[in-house]
């Protein structure tokens, strides 16, 4: 008979569930200012602490402070305002939409808007982005045609995918963002193959790529991981730690056992871990990466701490899993509020300015919202034709297909 004590599995559970008082205990929030910046050559081996930092700027009196605080204009700071409310009242607006019938789903990103439009204002043109379903400020920051985006959401006869892709999948080649994937973290092989061709021909051009926590337990993530390690490629890849992958709490994809960031060390590429809702930081930071994969110093990994505000999708309902009001909870506060609280401390700013451009954005949004609903929403109105659904899925389109759209009369 063996005295051995029976052994047990470790299964990860959120500190707070529905009802529940919110529990973030296992988020350290260092000082802000406190972590230090290296110089962008340095070795990955003397960067290792700061995978267990985190990189702020805005600190509670609402100062831009420490080693990674930039000379941010005024002219930048109101920019980045705009993209992020545009973001937001966009999202806010498709949300309506979709619980008008008028598309069949969608996926916010509110709270973690400052990660795709920081990062975005700190890229070049030309520099392709990769993304998941929640960096729709890659394409709002660069002023992308709104209409455009929404059509794509309606699956409508304007369409430029004809109705092809799930609405919020976004494809816009032009805009240097990667045709969405519903399969997730299979583009983080793609942007580390971009770079390896980008740096082949000589290009001056760099990928970034984006993932949720969740992802990171794809086997993708780390195959993409080996190569960036091995080839050091000009790529930034980005982990957007929001806390949820769908229901399931970080600690599933090895949260609770290491800080993402950290992931890098065993392939030896440097790694930042970010306060991802301060709009300065996630600059500052993108920058620092970004200038490392343009000077041919390789790949850098940024886990972005954030949280996922929203629901999953207007699929999911978080009440079941999680506080309901546990982003009002979240230690490392909202990027819009954040960002208008320093803005308005340094003078620049002010709540009649912050109507005043709440209020054009929401006009604008309308307007185009307006446009696109000419177009036809989802069982309403125009739509692309029954044979679209043939098109654009081969190159040669093969016998079957043929066969197929002859059957339906098309």
């Amino acid at each position: 008979m063996s005295k051995n004590k029976p052994l047990s599995l470790h299964v990860p559970e959120p500190l707070s569930r529905p009802g529940d008082k919110p529990n973030f205990s296992y988020i350290s929030v260092p000082e802000a200012g406190k972590t230090r910046k290296p110089e962008v050559d340095s070795p990955p081996q003397n960067m290792h602490d700061l995978a267990f930092g985190l990189v702020r700027i805005l600190n509670d009196d609402n100062e831009a402070v420490g080693p990674w605080n930039i000379d941010f204009s005024p002219e930048f700071l109101v920019n980045g305002m705009r993209v992020m409310l545009k973001t937001r009242t966009l999202d806010d607006r498709m949300l309506m939409a979709q619980r008008q019938g008028k598309t069949s789903f969608y996926a916010q990103c509110r709270g973690e808007e400052a990660i795709a439009c920081g990062q975005k204002l700190a890229l070049s043109k030309g520099d392709m982005c990769f993304p998941t379903y929640r960096q729709q400020g890659l394409l709002v920051t660069q002023d992308y045609p709104l209409v455009e985006m929404i059509n794509q959401v309606f699956s409508n006869s304007g369409d430029k995918l004809e109705g092809h892709s799930l609405p919020t999948l976004y494809s816009a080649k032009e805009a240097d963002f990667f045709s969405i994937s519903g399969n997730l973290t299979t583009q983080y092989i793609q942007a580390v193959g971009w770079a390896m061709a980008s740096a082949i021909k000589g290009d001056d051009k760099i990928a970034s790529a984006w993932v949720g926590d969740g992802s990171t337990a794809e086997s993708d993530f780390h195959a993409a991981l080996v190569f960036a390690s091995v080839y050091k490629p000009p790529v930034v890849l980005n982990v957007v730690n929001n806390q949820w992958a769908i229901s399931s709490f970080q600690g599933f994809a090895g949260g609770q056992a290491a800080n993402f960031a950290c992931r890098g060390h065993g392939f030896n590429i440097p790694s930042l871990r970010v306060d991802g809702n301060d709009f300065l930081a996630v600059y500052a930071a993108s920058q620092w990466a970004i200038e490392r994969a343009r000077n041919n110093l390789g790949p850098s990994i940024i886990e972005w701490l954030t949280y996922r505000a929203a629901a999953h999708t207007t699929s999911d309902d978080p009440s079941k899993y999680r506080p309901k009001d546990e982003y009002k909870a979240w230690p490392l506060g909202d990027p819009i509020d954040r960002l208008k609280a320093h803005m308005i401390h340094i003078g620049i700013w002010s709540e009649e300015k912050h109507e005043a451009m709440a209020k054009d954005i929401k006009d604008e949004v309308k307007a185009a919202v307006k446009e696109a609903e000419s177009f036809g929403t989802l069982g309403n109105g125009p739509a692309p034709g029954a044979d679209e659904m043939f098109n654009h899925v081969f190159k040669e389109m093969p016998p079957h297909l043929r066969r197929q759209r002859q059957e339906v009369g098309v």
